[in-house]
């Protein structure tokens, strides 16, 4: 069966869903540390279908289009397999532990929080909040683990996040113990490779990801006297794609993070099926653009935003 728009890479969990995201990360967790409290797990679903839907109080609901709900749904699965992945790979001292994994795959849930707007914010849009998203989700983990039983280690979570991010240098990333710093590595590698494999990946760049630039100002026209864009059209985007992945890569998945996405095989035990879909996204874009045949990407992906988690919920 082809692969559809709003499943994971395995084509059985829809990762459009919460409730199907949140039953998949739970299986995986039982296997890997049988007897595990779950609550702190199932609290964190319930409260992000909230959140992205617009019905938290003090919050207006997801509505960005490339860092959609979907988006940190996928990365939450995709990082609960890395976990899963390494605690199979590694020494009885190596392995992180119940706790770390519960832990991670919170902060995984809400790694792209900050892009939501906040009841006083002025943003039109959460996209406006590019350049500071990260901090704001370290923020709202702050407030969320007190209350799920993760008091201790909130201080180390909000520096945790930034391995998703740009905000911070991550030699200056403030986590000290090499299990934490291991576990910001499988975080920061779990939210490139979601969105990478996503089945609609190259599109959602040119539709989505060019959107929200826009509204951050390095995309889009520009007025006489400003700085130009980064980004002048989508196609422009799409055309630097292969070259900004393949630094990424090298800088920072096969670079900094140590190779961690090497556990992926090991969870599946077999082929890495986010690797394959993002080398052939990437060498499929590559394709495109020296045939200047860019109107071939033609899926339609549905941004899952707070009027969609609210009809999920029906």
């Amino acid at each position: 069966m082809r692969r559809r728009n709003h499943y994971d890479v395995t084509n059985r969990v829809e990762i459009a869903r919460p409730d199907a995201v949140s039953s998949a990360v739970g299986e995986l967790l039982t296997a890997l540390y049988p007897g595990t409290d779950l609550a702190p797990v199932q609290s964190a679903f319930e409260v992000f279908r909230q959140l992205y839907a617009g019905t938290l109080r003090g919050y207006a609901g997801c509505d960005t289009w490339y860092h959609d709900a979907q988006h940190s749904l996928d990365c939450a699965l995709a990082f609960t397999r890395l976990l899963q992945g390494h605690e199979r790979s590694a020494g009885a001292d190596e392995r992180l532990g119940a706790r770390r994994g519960v832990l991670g795959v919170i902060a995984a849930l809400f790694h792209d929080a900050g892009y939501i707007r906040r009841d006083g914010d002025s943003a039109r849009n959460g996209a406006e909040f590019t350049f500071t998203h990260v901090m704001r989700s370290a923020e709202f983990l702050g407030d969320f683990l007190p209350q799920a039983g993760f008091d201790r280690e909130t201080a180390m979570t909000r520096q945790l996040v930034h391995f998703t991010g740009y905000e911070l240098a991550l030699d200056a990333i403030d986590v000290r113990d090499d299990k934490d710093r291991r576990l910001g590595f499988l975080l920061g590698t779990a939210d490139v490779m979601a969105q990478t494999a996503d089945r609609c990946y190259l599109e959602k760049c040119r539709d989505y990801l060019f959107r929200e630039f826009t509204y951050c100002g390095i995309a889009g026209p520009t007025r006489p006297g400003e700085p130009a864009a980064t980004y002048r059209t989508p196609e422009q985007l799409l055309k630097g794609t292969p070259d900004f992945n393949r630094k990424m890569w090298a800088e920072r998945l096969d670079g900094y993070f140590g190779g961690v996405h090497r556990y992926m095989g090991a969870h599946f035990q077999g082929p890495d099926l986010y690797t394959e879909n993002i080398r052939e996204h990437l060498a499929r874009v590559q394709t495109l653009v020296e045939q200047d045949a860019l109107d071939q990407l033609r899926l339609k992906p549905r941004a899952i935003r707070a009027a969609e988690m609210r009809e999920l919920a029906l």
